[in-house]
């Protein structure tokens, strides 16, 4: 019997998405682990592989169609053989009520849920119960081989492939193993507390446009995605905010020495690197200041990874740098370098943009001296960082030019109080007017 093959839920927020192209076409004959089409996701284009052999029998949503809702039926395959299930597995002939929950979507765990396409907004990739039957899930070759390779127990993943089979994009958010019936960690406790329910924005009214020259855009999946997500955070998350200024001119010094003796290996520092080093720095050294709300616990990070917001084409989208606070600058550069080109080209995984226990933006390269950032829910703060220009500022006791910039932490008060977001602005302080402070 022909296999549905269904639009995928390629990230937790994802409820649609764009077809963007097909790799394949009506007639060719794909196995397991083939690319079959690439998704445009509110974040990123990926590729989705086949997780069964056959041949494509119907294309059934043509390429380039917008919002497809995951769980939608893009194309069939015809299995080898009306017995065949998967990847040359063999299973019993269900009776019909099991026939229509195989076949429904399985974007939800519960079975009345079947019909919910959509995963989860604000949870990581759901989890079941592990078993002891690992050898019967059903997996393409892929996932088994990065499942292995990563040491994540596969009976612990929900799949969201044809028939529940998991498939790369499931292991995203999963983690290196069973997640236990009562969470024990900090990070574990942040995956299960409640989360606040995410509020709708508001519909805005409609323009008068009597007159007026004008046009009607529609939004994209990740225009929506900015606009739930900062309305909720600005409706549930109560900011406060602290702002400082700070003399660059030593840390403008040390990376022009830097870039000096990295040039033979092709690494150069942008002031941004500096800035997401010292603030990861300062949150290792003001650890409540790393922290996040969690309902009724508080989640505390033992290492420091930063979200850097990256413009992209039509909204933002914040890369996380991993554990800067052990990171050479030049690894941090490295990193960031590369993962705001592939950000740019839509090309960035789930895990690289996920996470993160605090966020950097910087406008300083537009010319703006100063501003307010929202918070990137569940973070507890955002750094907003603005243009290093000469100013009068006092130097040593007396009044002397120097290149001062401007710095404004956003932070949750449910988290963090007043007293520690300023303990850890003024230890960034600190790092960026005695920049060698970061590289002990």
């Amino acid at each position: 019997m022909p296999i549905k093959i269904q639009m995928p839920a390629l990230s937790p927020t994802m409820e649609e998405g764009t077809l963007a192209k097909w790799l394949v076409k009506e007639g060719d004959t794909v196995k397991s682990g083939d690319l079959l089409a690439e998704i445009e996701t509110d974040k990123a284009t990926m590729e989705f592989e086949a997780v069964d052999e056959g041949t494509i029998t119907k294309i059934l949503v043509a390429e380039g169609s917008e919002g497809v809702k995951v769980g939608t039926v893009i194309a069939t395959i015809e299995g080898e053989g009306d017995e065949s299930q998967g990847a040359g597995e063999k299973t019993p002939e269900p009776s019909p009520p099991a026939a229509a929950e195989k076949a429904a979507p399985k974007a939800d765990a519960t079975p009345e849920k079947a019909q919910a396409a959509p995963a989860a907004k604000t949870d990581p990739v759901p989890v079941k119960p592990a078993s002891d039957n690992s050898e019967r899930v059903k997996a393409s070759p892929l996932a088994r081989r990065l499942a292995e390779q990563s040491g994540i127990d596969l009976s612990a993943v929900e799949g969201s492939g044809p028939n529940g089979r998991i498939v790369k994009a499931d292991l995203g958010g999963a983690k290196p193993s069973v997640v236990p019936a009562k969470p024990s960690t900090p990070a574990e406790q942040a995956n299960t507390a409640p989360k606040p329910a995410a509020v709708a924005a508001p519909s805005a009214p409609a323009p008068f446009l009597e007159g007026i020259p004008s046009e009607t855009i529609k939004l994209s999946s990740m225009r929506k995605t900015i606009a739930r997500r900062l309305t909720e955070s600005k409706q549930t998350v109560p900011h406060f905010y602290l702002t400082l200024d700070c003399n660059i001119d030593k840390l403008l010094k040390l990376r022009g020495d830097l870039n000096k003796g990295l040039e033979s290996r092709g690494v150069k520092l942008s002031v941004n690197d500096l800035l997401i080093k010292a603030l990861g720095v300062a949150l290792g050294q003001v650890p409540d200041a790393n922290v996040q709300f969690a309902g009724d616990t508080l989640v505390k990070f033992k290492r420091a990874d930063v979200s850097m917001a990256v413009a992209i084409p039509g909204g933002l989208i914040t890369p996380v740098i991993t554990d800067v606070g052990s990171k050479a600058l030049s690894k941090i550069a490295t990193e960031a370098k590369d993962l705001a080109a592939r950000a740019r080209e839509g090309k960035l995984q789930p895990h690289e943009y996920q996470g993160g226990t605090a966020s950097i933006s910087n406008l300083g390269m537009f010319g703006i001296k100063q501003f307010d950032a929202v918070i990137n829910p569940p973070q507890g703060m955002i750094l907003a960082v603005g243009a290093g220009d000469k100013r009068a500022h006092v130097v040593d006791g007396a009044l002397a030019i120097a290149t001062v910039m401007t710095a404004t932490g956003s932070f949750d008060h449910r988290a963090i109080d007043g007293a520690v977001g300023a303990q850890l602005m003024q230890a960034f302080q600190a790092l960026v007017e005695n920049p060698l402070g970061m590289l002990a």
